[in-house]
Protein backbone atom coordinates (compact mmCIF):
# COMPACT_ATOMS: atom_id res chain seq x y z
CA UNK A 1 0.00 0.00 0.00
CA UNK A 2 1.07 3.61 -0.56
CA UNK A 3 2.30 5.56 2.47
CA UNK A 4 4.41 8.47 3.74
CA UNK A 5 6.99 7.21 6.21
CA UNK A 6 10.17 8.03 8.09
CA UNK A 7 12.89 5.96 6.45
CA UNK A 8 15.52 7.46 8.73
CA UNK A 9 15.74 10.43 11.08
CA UNK A 10 17.53 13.75 10.67
CA UNK A 11 17.57 16.33 13.49
CA UNK A 12 18.71 19.15 11.19
CA UNK A 13 16.91 18.31 7.96
CA UNK A 14 13.74 16.38 8.82
CA UNK A 15 12.28 16.44 5.32
CA UNK A 16 15.29 14.50 4.04
CA UNK A 17 14.10 11.58 6.18
CA UNK A 18 10.61 11.51 4.62
CA UNK A 19 9.91 8.90 1.93
CA UNK A 20 6.81 8.17 -0.14
CA UNK A 21 6.17 4.71 -1.53
CA UNK A 22 5.00 1.17 -0.94
CA UNK A 23 4.97 -0.41 2.52
CA UNK A 24 3.53 -3.72 3.74
CA UNK A 25 -0.15 -3.93 4.60
CA UNK A 26 -1.01 -3.77 8.32
CA UNK A 27 -1.42 -7.18 9.90
CA UNK A 28 -4.61 -8.15 11.70
CA UNK A 29 -4.31 -9.23 15.34
CA UNK A 30 -6.81 -10.05 18.10
CA UNK A 31 -8.48 -6.98 19.54
CA UNK A 32 -7.33 -4.74 16.67
CA UNK A 33 -9.12 -3.34 13.63
CA UNK A 34 -7.83 -2.34 10.21
CA UNK A 35 -9.22 1.02 9.10
CA UNK A 36 -9.29 2.22 5.50
CA UNK A 37 -8.10 5.80 5.81
CA UNK A 38 -10.23 8.44 4.11
CA UNK A 39 -8.45 11.47 5.59
CA UNK A 40 -5.48 12.10 7.89
CA UNK A 41 -3.94 15.32 9.20
CA UNK A 42 -0.45 16.62 9.92
CA UNK A 43 0.83 17.64 13.33
CA UNK A 44 4.16 18.99 14.54
CA UNK A 45 4.56 15.58 16.16
CA UNK A 46 5.22 14.23 12.65
CA UNK A 47 8.10 16.66 12.12
CA UNK A 48 9.54 15.78 15.52
CA UNK A 49 9.37 12.10 14.56
CA UNK A 50 11.42 12.81 11.43
CA UNK A 51 13.96 14.53 13.67
CA UNK A 52 14.16 11.37 15.77
CA UNK A 53 12.34 12.64 18.86
CA UNK A 54 10.53 9.66 20.38
CA UNK A 55 11.37 7.50 17.38
CA UNK A 56 14.53 5.39 17.85
CA UNK A 57 16.31 3.83 14.88
CA UNK A 58 15.19 0.28 15.73
CA UNK A 59 11.55 1.23 15.04
CA UNK A 60 12.25 2.48 11.52
CA UNK A 61 10.81 2.58 8.94
CA UNK A 62 7.73 4.14 10.53
CA UNK A 63 4.58 5.24 8.71
CA UNK A 64 3.84 8.74 10.04
CA UNK A 65 0.52 10.30 11.03
CA UNK A 66 -1.42 10.34 14.32
CA UNK A 67 -4.87 11.44 13.18
CA UNK A 68 -7.34 9.81 10.83
CA UNK A 69 -10.97 9.17 10.00
CA UNK A 70 -12.02 6.27 7.84
CA UNK A 71 -14.02 3.07 7.54
CA UNK A 72 -13.48 -0.12 9.57
CA UNK A 73 -13.82 -3.72 8.32
CA UNK A 74 -17.56 -3.70 9.06
CA UNK A 75 -18.21 -0.54 7.04
CA UNK A 76 -18.54 1.76 10.06
CA UNK A 77 -17.34 5.34 9.69
CA UNK A 78 -14.88 5.90 12.53
CA UNK A 79 -12.44 8.35 14.08
CA UNK A 80 -9.18 7.07 15.58
CA UNK A 81 -8.12 8.01 19.10
CA UNK A 82 -4.35 8.02 18.66
CA UNK A 83 -3.21 7.36 22.23
CA UNK A 84 -2.33 3.67 22.60
CA UNK A 85 -1.51 1.81 25.79
CA UNK A 86 -3.26 3.88 28.43
CA UNK A 87 -6.05 1.32 28.90
CA UNK A 88 -4.56 -2.10 28.22
CA UNK A 89 -7.09 -2.62 25.43
CA UNK A 90 -5.38 -4.36 22.52
CA UNK A 91 -1.94 -4.13 24.13
CA UNK A 92 -0.33 -5.38 27.30
CA UNK A 93 -1.82 -3.92 30.51
CA UNK A 94 1.55 -2.53 31.57
CA UNK A 95 2.53 -1.00 28.24
CA UNK A 96 3.31 2.70 28.68
CA UNK A 97 1.11 5.25 26.97
CA UNK A 98 2.28 6.35 23.53
CA UNK A 99 0.97 8.12 20.46
CA UNK A 100 0.72 6.41 17.09
CA UNK A 101 4.09 6.48 15.28
CA UNK A 102 6.04 6.29 18.53
CA UNK A 103 5.49 2.50 18.72
CA UNK A 104 2.94 1.66 16.04
CA UNK A 105 2.57 2.47 12.35
CA UNK A 106 0.60 5.64 11.64
CA UNK A 107 -2.19 6.94 9.47
CA UNK A 108 -0.42 8.42 6.41
CA UNK A 109 -1.28 5.29 4.46
CA UNK A 110 -4.20 3.68 2.72
CA UNK A 111 -4.88 1.49 5.76
CA UNK A 112 -3.87 1.49 9.43
CA UNK A 113 -4.24 -1.02 12.27
CA UNK A 114 -5.25 0.20 15.74
CA UNK A 115 -6.79 -1.35 18.85
CA UNK A 116 -10.54 -1.64 18.28
CA UNK A 117 -11.05 0.17 21.60
CA UNK A 118 -9.45 3.26 20.00
CA UNK A 119 -12.24 3.68 17.45
CA UNK A 120 -15.13 6.11 17.95
CA UNK A 121 -18.13 6.57 15.65
CA UNK A 122 -17.73 9.47 13.23
CA UNK A 123 -20.69 11.83 13.53
CA UNK A 124 -22.65 12.03 10.29
CA UNK A 125 -22.54 15.84 10.57
CA UNK A 126 -18.76 15.86 10.03
CA UNK A 127 -16.91 15.06 6.81
CA UNK A 128 -13.98 12.66 6.93
CA UNK A 129 -11.65 15.64 6.48
CA UNK A 130 -13.21 17.54 9.38
CA UNK A 131 -13.26 14.52 11.68
CA UNK A 132 -9.61 13.75 10.96
CA UNK A 133 -8.61 17.15 12.36
CA UNK A 134 -9.87 16.37 15.86
CA UNK A 135 -7.86 13.58 17.57
CA UNK A 136 -4.61 15.48 18.24
CA UNK A 137 -4.66 19.29 17.83
CA UNK A 138 -8.34 19.82 18.56
CA UNK A 139 -8.39 17.27 21.37
CA UNK A 140 -5.35 18.98 22.88
CA UNK A 141 -7.19 22.32 22.73
CA UNK A 142 -10.36 20.80 24.19
CA UNK A 143 -8.47 19.39 27.19
CA UNK A 144 -6.53 22.63 27.70
CA UNK A 145 -9.73 24.66 27.86
CA UNK A 146 -12.31 22.45 29.47
CA UNK A 147 -10.21 20.25 31.77
CA UNK A 148 -7.16 22.29 32.75
CA UNK A 149 -7.72 26.05 32.35
CA UNK A 150 -10.34 26.47 35.09
CA UNK A 151 -12.19 29.17 33.14
CA UNK A 152 -15.90 29.94 32.89
CA UNK A 153 -18.07 31.82 30.38
CA UNK A 154 -17.19 35.52 30.40
CA UNK A 155 -13.55 35.00 31.38
CA UNK A 156 -10.76 36.27 29.14
CA UNK A 157 -8.19 33.89 27.68
CA UNK A 158 -5.05 34.66 25.70
CA UNK A 159 -4.04 32.28 22.90
CA UNK A 160 -0.35 32.61 22.04
CA UNK A 161 0.53 32.20 18.37
CA UNK A 162 -2.25 32.68 15.82
CA UNK A 163 -2.44 30.19 12.99
CA UNK A 164 -1.36 26.77 14.26
CA UNK A 165 -3.67 23.79 14.50
CA UNK A 166 -3.99 23.93 18.29
CA UNK A 167 -4.21 27.72 18.33
CA UNK A 168 -7.02 27.92 15.80
CA UNK A 169 -8.87 25.17 17.67
CA UNK A 170 -8.50 27.12 20.90
CA UNK A 171 -9.99 30.24 19.33
CA UNK A 172 -13.02 28.41 17.94
CA UNK A 173 -13.67 26.30 21.05
CA UNK A 174 -13.14 29.17 23.49
CA UNK A 175 -15.56 31.38 21.59
CA UNK A 176 -18.12 28.58 21.47
CA UNK A 177 -17.80 28.31 25.26
CA UNK A 178 -18.65 31.98 25.84
CA UNK A 179 -15.12 33.20 26.61
CA UNK A 180 -13.54 36.47 25.55
CA UNK A 181 -10.65 35.45 23.31
CA UNK A 182 -7.46 37.37 22.59
CA UNK A 183 -4.68 36.09 20.36
CA UNK A 184 -1.12 37.09 19.56
CA UNK A 185 0.92 36.47 16.44
CA UNK A 186 3.80 37.81 14.38
CA UNK A 187 1.91 37.65 11.09
CA UNK A 188 -0.67 40.39 10.49
CA UNK A 189 -2.69 38.27 8.06
CA UNK A 190 -2.93 35.41 10.53
CA UNK A 191 -4.01 37.78 13.28
CA UNK A 192 -6.75 39.08 11.00
CA UNK A 193 -7.92 35.56 10.19
CA UNK A 194 -8.02 34.71 13.91
CA UNK A 195 -10.42 37.63 14.39
CA UNK A 196 -12.52 36.30 11.52
CA UNK A 197 -12.69 32.97 13.37
CA UNK A 198 -14.12 34.68 16.43
CA UNK A 199 -11.21 36.14 18.40
CA UNK A 200 -12.26 39.40 20.08
CA UNK A 201 -8.87 41.03 19.53
CA UNK A 202 -5.47 40.19 18.07
CA UNK A 203 -2.13 41.68 19.11
CA UNK A 204 1.45 41.52 17.91
CA UNK A 205 3.62 39.02 19.73
CA UNK A 206 4.80 40.47 23.04
CA UNK A 207 2.45 43.46 22.91
CA UNK A 208 1.15 44.96 26.15
CA UNK A 209 -2.47 43.89 26.62
CA UNK A 210 -5.32 46.21 27.68
CA UNK A 211 -5.70 44.18 30.88
CA UNK A 212 -4.50 40.94 32.41
CA UNK A 213 -6.26 37.74 31.46
CA UNK A 214 -7.71 34.84 33.43
CA UNK A 215 -5.79 32.16 31.53
CA UNK A 216 -3.07 31.90 28.91
CA UNK A 217 -3.09 28.98 26.48
CA UNK A 218 0.52 28.39 25.55
CA UNK A 219 1.91 26.23 22.75
CA UNK A 220 4.81 28.40 21.54
CA UNK A 221 7.22 28.01 24.45
CA UNK A 222 10.42 30.00 24.94
CA UNK A 223 9.56 32.87 22.60
CA UNK A 224 6.32 33.79 24.40
CA UNK A 225 6.84 32.48 27.94
CA UNK A 226 7.68 35.79 29.65
CA UNK A 227 4.79 37.50 27.91
CA UNK A 228 2.46 34.70 29.03
CA UNK A 229 3.48 35.07 32.67
CA UNK A 230 3.23 38.87 32.61
CA UNK A 231 -0.20 38.76 30.95
CA UNK A 232 -1.87 36.79 33.75
CA UNK A 233 -3.98 38.27 36.53
CA UNK A 234 -3.05 37.25 40.09
CA UNK A 235 -4.15 33.66 40.61
CA UNK A 236 -4.48 33.04 36.87
CA UNK A 237 -3.48 29.92 35.00
CA UNK A 238 -1.07 29.15 32.18
CA UNK A 239 -1.88 25.90 30.40
CA UNK A 240 1.06 24.71 28.29
CA UNK A 241 0.83 21.88 25.79
CA UNK A 242 3.84 22.53 23.59
CA UNK A 243 7.01 24.49 22.99
CA UNK A 244 7.45 24.86 19.24
CA UNK A 245 9.96 27.71 19.70
CA UNK A 246 12.01 25.74 22.23
CA UNK A 247 11.71 24.55 25.85
CA UNK A 248 14.17 26.92 27.52
CA UNK A 249 12.97 30.52 28.01
CA UNK A 250 15.52 33.19 28.95
CA UNK A 251 13.87 33.63 32.37
CA UNK A 252 11.62 31.29 34.32
CA UNK A 253 9.77 34.23 35.93
CA UNK A 254 9.70 32.35 39.24
CA UNK A 255 9.34 35.46 41.40
CA UNK A 256 6.23 36.58 39.54
CA UNK A 257 4.78 33.05 39.58
CA UNK A 258 5.00 32.58 43.34
CA UNK A 259 4.28 36.18 44.33
CA UNK A 260 1.10 36.39 42.24
CA UNK A 261 0.17 32.78 43.00
CA UNK A 262 0.01 31.86 39.34
CA UNK A 263 -0.74 28.31 38.28
CA UNK A 264 1.24 26.53 35.56
CA UNK A 265 -0.51 23.41 34.25
CA UNK A 266 0.91 20.95 31.76
CA UNK A 267 -1.53 19.43 29.29
CA UNK A 268 -1.00 16.59 26.83
CA UNK A 269 -3.48 15.26 24.29
CA UNK A 270 -6.71 13.98 25.88
CA UNK A 271 -8.67 10.88 26.79
CA UNK A 272 -11.00 8.84 24.62
CA UNK A 273 -13.91 10.22 26.67
CA UNK A 274 -12.76 13.79 25.97
CA UNK A 275 -12.54 13.01 22.25
CA UNK A 276 -16.10 11.70 22.39
CA UNK A 277 -17.14 14.98 24.04
CA UNK A 278 -15.35 16.99 21.36
CA UNK A 279 -17.03 15.00 18.58
CA UNK A 280 -20.42 15.59 20.19
CA UNK A 281 -19.74 19.32 20.58
CA UNK A 282 -18.81 19.65 16.92
CA UNK A 283 -21.82 17.65 15.78
CA UNK A 284 -24.40 19.31 18.01
CA UNK A 285 -23.18 22.91 18.20
CA UNK A 286 -22.07 23.40 14.61
CA UNK A 287 -18.40 23.80 15.58
CA UNK A 288 -16.15 22.88 12.68
CA UNK A 289 -12.37 22.45 12.50
CA UNK A 290 -10.37 25.03 10.57
CA UNK A 291 -8.84 23.41 7.49
CA UNK A 292 -6.01 25.15 5.68
CA UNK A 293 -6.03 22.82 2.68
CA UNK A 294 -6.65 19.25 1.56
CA UNK A 295 -3.90 17.49 -0.41
CA UNK A 296 -3.53 13.97 -1.81
CA UNK A 297 -1.18 11.75 0.19
CA UNK A 298 1.13 11.79 -2.81
CA UNK A 299 1.78 15.48 -2.05
CA UNK A 300 2.76 14.82 1.56
CA UNK A 301 6.22 16.32 1.04
CA UNK A 302 4.66 19.66 0.08
CA UNK A 303 2.44 19.54 3.17
CA UNK A 304 5.39 18.75 5.46
CA UNK A 305 7.41 21.60 3.95
CA UNK A 306 4.58 24.05 4.57
CA UNK A 307 4.21 22.87 8.16
CA UNK A 308 7.95 23.26 8.75
CA UNK A 309 7.88 26.82 7.35
CA UNK A 310 4.85 27.74 9.44
CA UNK A 311 2.98 28.52 6.24
CA UNK A 312 -0.33 27.21 7.60
CA UNK A 313 -3.55 28.48 9.10
CA UNK A 314 -5.49 25.57 10.54
CA UNK A 315 -5.00 21.93 9.63
CA UNK A 316 -3.34 20.32 6.62
CA UNK A 317 -5.32 17.27 5.50
CA UNK A 318 -3.99 14.36 3.44
CA UNK A 319 -6.26 11.99 1.51
CA UNK A 320 -4.84 8.64 0.37
CA UNK A 321 -5.09 8.16 -3.38
CA UNK A 322 -3.32 5.08 -4.68
CA UNK A 323 -3.50 6.05 -8.33
CA UNK A 324 -2.14 9.56 -7.72
CA UNK A 325 0.49 8.17 -5.39
CA UNK A 326 1.84 5.73 -7.95
CA UNK A 327 1.66 8.30 -10.74
CA UNK A 328 3.46 11.13 -8.91
CA UNK A 329 5.97 9.20 -6.81
CA UNK A 330 8.14 6.30 -7.80
CA UNK A 331 7.44 3.54 -5.28
CA UNK A 332 10.31 2.82 -2.94
CA UNK A 333 10.28 -0.11 -0.58
CA UNK A 334 11.59 0.63 2.90
CA UNK A 335 14.24 -1.55 4.41
CA UNK A 336 12.69 -3.99 6.82
CA UNK A 337 9.06 -4.49 7.66
CA UNK A 338 7.20 -1.82 9.58
CA UNK A 339 5.95 -3.14 12.90
CA UNK A 340 2.19 -3.62 12.89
Amino acid sequence: MFAAYAARTSPDDPLSALELGEVPEPEARPGWSVVTVRAATLNHHDLWSLRGVGLPAERLPMVLGCDAAGVDEDGNEVVIHSVVGQSGHGVGPHEPRSILTERYQGTFAQRVAVPTWNLLPKPAELSFEQAACLPTAWLTAYRMLFTNAGVKPGDTVLVQGAGGGVSTALVVLAKAAGLRVWVTGRDEAKRARAVELGADAAFESGARLPERVDAVLETVGAATWSHSVKSLRPGGTIVISGATSGPNPKAAELNRIFFLELKVVGSTMGSKEELAGLLALCANAGVRPVIDSVLPLADAREAFARLERGDVFGKLVLTPDAAAGRRRSAPTRPRGRPGS
